[in-house]
């Protein structure tokens, strides 16, 4: 069961109490009350008999809380964890990021059906989806190919309607992949329908074979910017639209998860926390 999935059960769950007790239980206690008052009972014996019990005190504290967790989430934001290098050297291994949820159009939780369309993703974007060939899993790549796009990807090179991607070299970089295990990358700048962003090359690897497609309605062609260590539309596919989740936009807190155990702090990449996403 996913996160969604289980919010939306404790706020059945933490509401029907609470409904029901306010629908039948709550008057019961009251005539339960008058009648010990009638009796000549005390304030201690009235106040004991009209006191709501302990698990409707908790469902009427905790279902505001459930409701407004759920809508933020649903609607709104949704916080997500990177848990590979295959967004660098944009997204980190340990970068938590938030997801706009309403960006491509607003969904009904759970069943995932489409009730307000607000736009669409474009060249560039950073978007969070369910893995087509896998739904319960979620994938973080950058949109390269939209609806009705022409691509070919040969010699890790882009060419979109027939139109090659403007990208400049930068220096090169080092990065670490496993432990202390280092590799030599070439990082570039790419121009993708006016989105800057750095991708990375392995000067070592001969990269995916040629590629020519052409994106059908309804679906995304997404990579990643690590373009030698991805696994992305390139050998499985693209992406429907109905698979997708939010942009990503924001990096909220960021944790060495590769590096050597220590003290959290000294683990923490101060730098990436409030960055955006582009």
């Amino acid at each position: 069961m996913d996160f969604s999935a289980l919010m939306l059960w404790l706020l059945l769950i933490a509401g029907g109490i609470w409904g029901f007790d306010r629908a039948i239980l709550r008057a019961r206690r009251r005539r339960r009350a008058e009648a010990v008052k009638a009796e000549g009972g005390d304030e201690t014996a009235i106040a004991a008999v009209e006191h709501e019990p302990l698990v409707v005190e908790y469902a009427r504290t905790f279902f505001p809380v459930i409701l407004v967790v759920f809508v933020l989430r649903a609607f709104i934001a949704e916080p997500f964890t990177i848990p590979s290098g295959s967004m660098l050297p944009s997204l980190v291994p340990g970068d938590y990021i938030l997801v706009n949820k309403f960006r491509y159009g607003i969904r009904l939780p759970i069943l995932d059906v489409k009730l307000i369309p607000v736009s669409e993703p474009h060249r560039g974007d950073v978007v969070v989806f369910r893995y087509p060939q896998d739904p319960s899993k979620n994938y973080i790549k950058r949109v390269v190919g939209i609806p009705g796009d022409d691509v070919i990807y040969e010699n890790k090179k882009l060419t979109i309607n027939g139109k090659a991607v403007t990208r400049t070299a930068d220096p090169p970089v080092q990065i670490r992949e496993i432990g202390e295990r280092l590799a030599q990358m070439r990082q570039w700048t790419e121009d993708l329908g006016g989105v800057r962003h750095h991708i990375l090359t392995d000067p070592g690897s001969g990269g995916a074979p040629k590629l020519e497609i052409h994106v059908p309605a309804g679906h995304y062609f997404v990579m990643g910017d690590n373009r030698d260590r991805s696994n992305d539309s390139r050998y499985w596919g693209f992406v429907p639209e109905q698979n997708l989740i939010g942009r990503a936009f924001f990096i909220w807190f960021s944790y060495d998860e590769l590096g050597e155990k220590g003290w959290i702090w000294n683990r923490i990449f101060w730098k990436r926390i409030g960055e955006t996403i582009h």
